[in-house]
């Protein structure tokens, strides 16, 4: 997908081709913000599987099993068989697991990170461990994986957790406890694993050391003085330059965590009954999950935040939950009950809308039946706003495969009771997810560029210009393959590292871009539909040809095809569909 999804994959390609594995690079550009452990798995990923976009998933894949079979095992290990099953089964078919890996960010392995930080932590202090050695030092491991994944906050989670739960158990001045977790050993482990990337990166990427609170156009202070006090301080007080990024409301941030968790969220009140005394295992396990949870959503109720960053606290509750579900009991039973009427109604809700629209039209694309409201974009469900009736038409599958789970997981939970309802809410998930995934399919003209990028594969060879936000159509760059010149982009993520020594001149203004597309070379130009009017008056309509079109995206050239002029394809277009860019067109 466009943003994050397919830059993630060419920083990850380029470290590949070019032999360079420390300095991250995207279209040129050296790009700092995220430790290279990010980008490693996915670029060996490309070593072995080639580049492909399937490829670039494989490793948030396996991360997202690993997490769901590690939970499984701390919640066995802490309450029992049952508990770690329905543990594993609540972090397995989640939303937020599901929503969040759908894009290639770090959060669901650092989530396993932090999670075998948590278990080794109470393992090395359990008593009746007979290798607590060895379980420190796997803590420590997790903790230096940690930073490598996501910086700082790979060790400030678990440790302050961890500490927090100390001093509740009031283990924290015990002589006992620090001889079994070993801190001295487990600092150089970390160390050990963490350190050499970030020396050799600050050593590539001078000046070395600058403590300025201060960054503004034009200044380059370096590798070190950006991963740091860039990106952890000043993002925490919400003041990094450039300020390429949103927050989520804090009430919001807390209560998504009932849509996240769904469908188990449910029982979210039966963990109130639980035992949270640290007498025993299943009590101590407890407490470090409530520890740990709140700690890091304190952390960012006053910090910036998504909803993902989140993340590495869904083992702590699908513990919670686990725990809960295994008890039993009245809460349990009324949340399943609670959880048919929601599931029974939302699919009743599908199958209507199913029905409302099984003759409307669906010519083109989706993006021709969807509005815009780009103030809602700030959370991650923001663009479920530019639904409209209309758009319903392009996902009937979708809506009929999610009306038979949600209908058939509501029929068995109003019959079943513990295990077997609990197995009917996970298939249903499973089937659920399916239906989304398939309306993701439907989305793919919206979300990627990857339709028009193979148009412009089958075109003549030219240079290609991305206008705008690089972010935004990083899809073209990552299935044409090649680097391509920046119109009017030097700002967000991309400015900082522009102003490194060496860097690429790939960012050109109206005036160059002008010059450029009226020469005898061969261009292309992928922008956004509304932008067709400014280029018209920047260089003339007769210097347009459209090469493809589609998903509300654009691919100009400056020399014309061997197909119709501009105004005829305009005219065809808007025959085809009442949005002129439903519809893809391809040059052959």
């Amino acid at each position: 997908m466009d943003d994050v999804d397919a830059a993630v994959a060419q920083i990850s390609r380029n470290m590949v081709t070019s032999g360079d594995w420390v300095t991250p690079r995207v279209n040129g550009i050296v790009f700092l913000e995220k430790p290279a452990m990010f980008y490693w798995p996915m670029a060996v990923s490309f070593k072995i599987f080639g580049v492909y976009d399937w490829a670039a998933r494989i490793p948030f894949a396996l991360s997202a099993i690993g997490l769901a079979c590690l939970t499984c095992a701390f919640g066995a290990w802490a309450f029992g068989r049952r508990a770690g099953l329905y543990a594993g089964l609540c972090i397995a078919t989640c939303v937020g697991l599901f929503l969040f890996t759908r894009i290639v960010i770090p959060d669901v392995t650092l989530a396993f990170t932090i999670a075998l930080a948590m278990w080794a932590f109470l393992r090395a202090l359990d008593e009746e461990e007979p290798h607590p050695r060895r379980w420190a030092l796997v803590l420590a491991a997790s903790i230096g994986t940690g930073v490598l994944l996501k910086s700082l906050i790979g060790a400030v989670f678990p440790v302050s957790a961890g500490l927090l739960y100390l001093f509740v158990t009031k283990q924290f001045f015990v002589a006992r406890t620090w001889k079994r977790l070993r801190p001295i050993s487990g600092i150089f482990i970390a160390l050990l694993v963490a350190a050499p990337w970030h020396i050799l990166a600050t050593l590539r990427n001078p000046p070395y050391f600058s403590l300025s609170l201060h960054a503004g156009p034009g200044e380059y202070h370096g590798f070190l003085w950006f991963y740091f006090i860039n990106e952890q301080v000043l993002r925490f007080l919400n003041l990094r330059y450039p300020r390429d990024y949103n927050t989520v409301p804090r009430l919001w941030f807390w209560l998504l965590h009932f849509l996240w968790l769904f469908p188990w969220s449910v029982y979210f009140p039966a963990i109130a009954r639980l035992s949270f005394k640290p007498v025993d295992r299943a009590g101590r396990s407890r407490l470090l999950a409530i520890c740990w949870t709140g700690f890091i959503l304190v952390f960012f109720t006053f910090s910036t935040t998504q909803e993902y960053y989140s993340m590495p606290c869904y083992p702590a509750l699908a513990l919670l939950l686990g725990s809960a579900m295994a008890e039993g009991g009245d809460w349990i039973r009324r949340g399943t009950r609670v959880l048919s009427l929601v599931v029974g109604c939302a699919g009743l809700a599908c199958i209507t809308i199913f029905f409302l629209v099984r003759n409307v039209p669906a010519p083109g694309d989706i993006s021709s039946a969807l509005s815009h409201h780009p103030g809602a974009y700030t959370l991650s469900l923001g663009h479920m706003m530019d639904l409209t009736f209309d758009s319903f038409a392009y996902l009937r599958l979708p809506l009929a495969v999610a009306a038979i789970a949600l209908l058939g997981g509501a029929l068995a939970m109003s019959r079943w009771v513990d295990l077997r309802s609990f197995l009917a809410a996970a298939l249903m998930m499973v089937v659920f997810f399916h239906a989304a995934r398939l309306a993701m399919v439907v989305f793919d003209p919206f979300l990627s560029s990857r339709p028009l990028a193979e148009a412009l594969l089958k075109s003549p060879e030219g240079k290609l210009i991305v206008d705008h936000n690089y972010w935004a159509l990083s899809s073209m760059t990552f299935y044409v393959e090649r680097d391509v010149l920046i119109l009017n982009g030097r700002y967000f993520n991309l400015e900082y590292g522009s102003y490194a020594p060496g860097a690429p001149d790939i960012f050109i203004d109206d005036t160059r871009f002008k010059r450029l597309w009226l020469d005898s070379q061969r261009y292309y130009l992928v922008t956004y539909q509304p932008r067709l009017q400014q280029f018209q008056d920047l260089v003339g309509q007769d210097h347009l040809e459209i090469v493809a079109a589609g998903g509300g995206k654009l691919i100009l050239t400056n020399h014309p095809l061997e197909h119709a002029s501009l105004i005829e394809l305009m005219h065809h277009l808007q025959a085809a569909t009442k949005n002129p860019l439903a519809k893809t067109w391809v040059y052959r």
